[in-house]
């Protein structure tokens, strides 16, 4: 799921989680930096309700998808571009942090889970001012588009509706 910021792509991939067996997984890249934030990651927690196994995992992401910390059938991965951002922030060179989003397009294919991920679409605005908000801008722009050609399906939500940009196999518009 792809798409801006309150778009409606995190509901949307707990909705289609929803449709595998307990339990599902939750696989948390955000950092709790303040006490905004902790707020936010444990109401999140609270709205996903029974059914559902946190792992919170800032930089690994691609482990914990080989090896969950228990089975399950689904995995939401939320979000992409906040595993960009800790990535960044751990000072990752550009060559390494595209390794790493190899590394996750590798974990996908060899996985056995039905995994939907949540990113953000971040260059469809103004360019940004600083460098490092231009690297932001291109690394993420150069995952998704990774991940894009790695997956069965991409949906693309706009105002809280889903628009299927790459329909999964099975789906008459794939054709």
């Amino acid at each position: 799921m792809t798409g801006a910021a309150r778009s409606g792509k995190s509901r949307y991939a707990l909705a289609w989680a929803q449709a595998y067996p307990a339990p599902r997984l939750f696989l948390a890249t955000a950092r709790a930096m303040d006490q905004e934030m902790a707020e936010r990651i444990r109401k999140h927690r609270q709205e996903r309700g029974p059914g559902w196994v946190t792992v919170e995992e800032p930089l690994e992401v691609e482990k914990v998808l080989l090896s969950p910390p228990v089975e399950v059938a689904a995995v939401v991965l939320d979000c992409v571009t906040l595993w960009l951002n800790n990535l960044i922030m751990e000072n990752l060179g550009d060559q390494e942090i595209r390794a790493r989003a190899q590394g996750l397009c590798d974990a996908l294919a060899e996985s056995q889970k039905a995994v939907a991920m949540v990113t953000n679409e971040v260059g469809w605005g103004i360019v940004p001012d600083n460098p490092l908000g231009r690297r932001f801008r291109d690394l993420a722009g150069l995952i998704n588009q990774m991940l894009a050609r790695s997956v069965d399906q991409v949906v693309l939500m706009v105002a809280g509706l889903p628009l299927v940009v790459k329909p999964g196999p099975g789906d008459p518009r794939s054709r």
